[in-house]
């Protein structure tokens, strides 16, 4: 079931996000990340003059490098805004996503512990009762 994958995986990552926020430099990143997808959306609905959905849909698809291609600047400042971009938001959205991941890697390690000591008991009684 595909769906349910994809689901799992954003509980787990809005579970780390809210967890994150207790940490000041991850809720510095989270609102760094907010800041360059509206500081983008500004600059593409005023300078190429793209809708507002448009302008958002565009500065999250070059942040995450997807770059479906449907979109592109056709000013020569809305080109050179998307280099600073693409570079400034690469280094600021990967911190981010890098942060999240060691937060769920954190969490799933937590859990290996218990998992040993379950081990570890079991062996026990089989060997008590060999």
């Amino acid at each position: 079931m595909p769906g349910l994958s994809l689901i799992l995986f954003l509980v787990r990552f809005m579970r780390s996000v809210v967890k994150g926020l207790k940490d000041p430099q991850f809720r510095g990143l989270l609102i760094s990340v907010i800041l360059l997808l509206l500081a983008g959306m500004l600059f593409y609905h005023q300078i190429e003059e793209w809708s507002w959905l448009d302008a958002l849909y565009f500065s999250l698809i070059t942040l995450t490098t997807v770059g479906y291609g449907d979109f592109s600047p056709q000013t020569s400042a809305g080109k050179i805004f998307t280099m600073f971009y693409i570079v400034l938001g690469l280094g600021v959205l990967s911190s981010f996503l890098l942060m999240v991941a060691e937060r769920q890697l954190d969490d799933r390690i937590s859990l290996w512990p218990r998992r040993e000591k379950s081990t570890q008991t079991e062996e026990e009684e089989g060997e008590v009762g060999t």
